[in-house]
């Protein structure tokens, strides 16, 4: 047994047939499935949500709804989600996930791009999970910090970036994670953590 199935057979991973469907709608209508936050990340956003029981979410980058099922696991009875994705053909897979998980009424799906799209957001949000364009995640902090409640959280998937951070990377999105890592580290407004799990996690509480 490997270290990641003892973590595995020792967590109370997001399991339910919406979460199964999803996954399997990702492998039969998209060619990026490794794009799923899938069951570790998954598992941290539900305990990270069922901890703080939020009242408002955004999420930036839906893909196809595995991680707003799972955000929306410790949602406030009242609570609600903003969830940004720009690829308006995965609408209907989203939609349909969203309803097995019976989290529709929960979920205002935005299709559009996030930097048009978060100027216009009024609510103040208790978490927000980053995991859209990375050439554009550190526009997304200096867009959300604002909008974020003192106590709030930031998580932001991807910040290792398939190892690319310890190489000397050039493309758009390489530079775009570094310059987010670097943002967020000298930010005096927020604390954060990067965590290794699976492609890197960064998990920032506002001051």
């Amino acid at each position: 047994m490997t270290l990641e199935e003892y973590c595995h057979s020792h967590s109370s991973l997001p399991e339910s047939d919406a979460l199964d469907w999803i996954v399997r709608a990702t492998h039969l209508r998209t060619n990026r499935a490794r794009m799923l936050s899938g069951r570790d990340v998954g598992g941290l956003l539900s305990a990270i949500s069922r901890i703080m029981r939020p009242q408002h979410i955004l999420e930036l980058g839906v893909f196809t709804g595995f991680s707003t099922v799972c955000l929306a696991e410790g949602l406030a009875p009242e609570g609600r989600i903003d969830a940004i994705e720009i690829n308006d053909e995965l609408e209907d897979v989203i939609r349909e996930g969203y309803n097995r998980a019976g989290i529709t009424d929960k979920v205002n799906l935005l299709l559009g791009n996030a930097l048009d799209i978060i100027p216009g957001l009024t609510a103040t949000y208790d978490l927000v999970y980053i995991d859209a364009n990375k050439r554009f995640y550190p526009q997304f902090w200096e867009m959300v910090i604002d909008k974020v409640r003192p106590g709030g959280v930031i998580i932001a998937d991807n910040t290792l970036w398939d190892g690319k951070v310890t190489e000397d990377a050039h493309d758009p999105q390489s530079r775009g994670i570094l310059a987010f890592n670097e943002t967020v580290r000298a930010d005096r407004r927020a604390a954060c953590v990067m965590l290794p799990l699976r492609d890197g996690l960064t998990i920032a509480v506002k001051s």
